[in-house]
């Protein structure tokens, strides 16, 4: 495979994976429309690995917070100023306040969260890779998707934080996500979706999404190693993680950003333009 596909696919799942638009449905569509080959397990391996690395780093200093508060015995431990460079930027209160927020009980509401993805994943995970992979299929759901997508963040009042989430609300969400198994609807899309249909602001919702795709995003690369072949390492392997890698941090950074003032309506319209393209596509040919 060229360096330069191998770019532009790491791009496409760095951006897609933490934008609600779908990695897996980009991942089938761009090399249907531009006659490349599958590349394989192996290349997905590297894929997915670059945006678990993407997560955990934009994530790790929540991560902490949460994990600390789910074992402490006292009350919750809250981010002190060992980031003394954010302490010093009024402009950070915002993320100070989010840390304060996290309730106590997250880290289990998380897990709890995890179990549909888990279950669906275990039984439907090569329905999905394989039976699953059409262009028209991956159309349809992106444009559904994108429908429900603008009916929560329209009709959303956004008044709950995640603290309110809870069990209940968090399994809930995990269906969602369970769902975003199959390519076309995107994992963050659907999450953050139901997260709004609970109460949640644009902001809010989507990182709780980031949060509870964690574990799952890790579980899921786990899984993928028992069939990899490290034989195959290679230049376009690193390439490959180091870009989706990038792209995907740097995603989940201004995305965070752009909804603090901003809808989903430009990543609505993007996916039904992409749908309808897809569709023309796949009856011309």
């Amino acid at each position: 495979m060229s360096i330069l596909h191998t770019i532009i696919l790491g791009i496409i799942q760095g951006v897609g994976e933490f934008l609600p638009i779908s990695s897996s449905g980009h991942l089938v569509l761009i090399p249907y429309i531009f006659g490349w080959d599958y590349q394989g397990l192996n290349f997905d391996v590297a894929l997915h690995f670059g945006t678990v690395l993407a997560i955990l780093v934009f994530f790790w200093r929540d991560w902490i917070v949460i994990i600390a508060s789910a074992i402490s015995t006292n009350d919750r431990p809250t981010l002190q100023a060992s980031r003394s460079n954010e302490t010093q930027n009024p402009n950070n209160n915002l993320a100070v306040q989010q840390f304060n927020n996290y309730p106590q009980n997250l880290f289990w509401v998380i897990l709890v969260a995890s179990i549909p993805a888990a279950i669906a994943g275990y039984f439907l995970k090569d329905l999905a890779e394989h039976a699953l992979r059409n262009s028209l299929l991956v159309a349809i759901f992106l444009a559904f998707f994108a429908i429900i997508l603008w009916l929560a963040d329209t009709g959303s009042l956004g008044k709950k934080k995640v603290s309110e989430i809870g069990y209940t609300g968090g399994f809930i969400v995990g269906i969602a996500q369970a769902i975003a198994l199959f390519p076309g609807v995107s994992r963050s899309g659907v999450t953050t979706t139901a997260g709004m249909f609970l109460g949640l602001d644009r902001r809010g919702a989507t990182r709780f999404s980031f949060l509870m795709a964690t574990p799952v995003m890790i579980g899921a690369f786990l899984l993928t190693l028992g069939n990899f072949q490290f034989s195959a390492v290679n230049f376009v392997f690193i390439i490959a993680i180091a870009t989706s890698a990038i792209t995907g941090f740097f995603s989940i950074k201004y995305l965070l950003k752009f909804l603090e003032r901003h809808s989903f309506l430009p990543f609505v319209i993007y996916r039904l333009a992409l749908a309808a393209l897809i569709i023309v596509l796949y009856f011309i040919r």
